[in-house]
């Protein structure tokens, strides 16, 4: 439950940049039409990063789902998972409302790393302690390729990114290959894996 009012709150963060925007427009007479075309950066990252907070909590509820009993290890997995989720709305608000650099995009996508990342440790942490979780090996092995997948499509994303700029968020669309780039990994993964 706690975990679910961090997302709700920092999800509820994303808007409040805009809502401000809203009372600017307003007070400079702007018409709506114009109000969609001056923000249609800060409306995009906000679609954008709620989108993916929204995916990131599908997901943490998929891993905890099966958890019986939390330690202390795994318990401050979870708050770096939630750090980088409540840290999501500062990148969010400085892709719509500043000049796009590089630098921009490594704070954006990093952070999108480094909740993959904690994802990835929870994953790696329940495989190492089973009697954790009534999770089967299959979807602990599951997890860890899936986040390990997302991981390297948010690198790839990355330095596209940072090479492409200004435009270089299209890279973000590489995360469209998970479900392949996922079976793959998990193919090489059973061959390398001994009978």
């Amino acid at each position: 439950a706690f975990v679910d009012a961090v997302v709700a709150i920092a999800m509820t963060l994303l808007i409040l940049p805009l809502m401000e925007s809203v009372s600017e427009a307003a007070s400079g007479h702007l018409g709506t039409a114009e109000f969609l075309s001056e923000h249609s950066g800060q409306l995009l990252s906000f679609g954008l990063s709620f989108l993916l907070i929204a995916t990131f909590w599908m997901g943490h509820h998929r891993q905890y789902r099966d958890v019986e009993l939390i330690t202390a290890p795994l318990l401050w997995i979870n708050v770096a998972w939630m750090a980088t989720i409540v840290w999501l709305p500062v990148p969010t608000a400085m892709i719509g409302q500043m000049d796009t650099d590089p630098l921009q995009a490594v704070v954006y996508i990093g952070t999108l790393i480094m909740t993959q990342v904690t994802t990835l440790a929870g994953w790696i942490y329940l495989s190492r302690h089973p009697e954790l979780t009534t999770a089967t090996a299959d979807t602990l092995r599951a997890g860890v390729i899936g986040d390990v997948t997302a991981i390297i499509l948010f690198a790839g994303a990355l330095l596209i990114a940072v090479l492409a700029s200004p435009n270089g968020y299209v890279g973000l669309f590489l995360l469209l290959l998970s479900d392949p780039v996922s079976r793959l990994l998990s193919r090489l993964s059973r061959r390398r894996t001994p009978p």
